[in-house]
């Protein structure tokens, strides 16, 4: 895991230098996972599978700043998030930054979700653009 270096305001690449402060991105992802059978209901996802939820932060880069593996997947990532923050050695976000996020996650001191019912740019995030370049070198 990395120190989290938030954008300058002097960033010249063209898909982070509207970002100024922000430290990278966070989501959360459902892993599988085999549990006892009195267990599952509290492990079933919304998709019906048996999983748990781990948040997981990355920078610019792609380099992981922060995971949180093991809450039950019938929990939400909201409630996972807060979790994270409240650990005594959880996810720390210094004022002036933020992450982005998805709108599973609330629009709050730290945390940058999109607007709702605004669709984004996301063939400027795809594999034919110089970030994946970046990536494969």
């Amino acid at each position: 895991m990395v120190k989290p270096e938030p954008i300058k305001d002097n960033c010249v690449d063209w898909r982070w230098k509207y970002f100024q402060g922000c430290l990278g991105a966070l989501d959360g992802t459902f892993i599988n996972v085999l549990v006892p059978n009195e267990d599952k209901p509290r492990f079933r996802n919304r998709k019906g599978q048996i999983t748990t939820n781990t948040l997981a932060a990355c920078d610019r880069y792609m380099r992981f700043t922060y995971v949180l593996p093991g809450w039950e997947g019938s929990a939400g990532d909201a409630r996972v998030l807060w979790d994270a923050v409240n650990r005594p050695h959880g996810l720390r976000v210094p004022i002036g930054n933020y992450y982005l996020c998805d709108n599973g996650y609330a629009n709050s001191q730290g945390f940058l979700t999109p607007f709702r019912g605004v669709r984004y740019h996301l063939k400027e995030w795809g594999p034919d653009t110089m970030w994946a370049e970046f990536l494969i070198m």
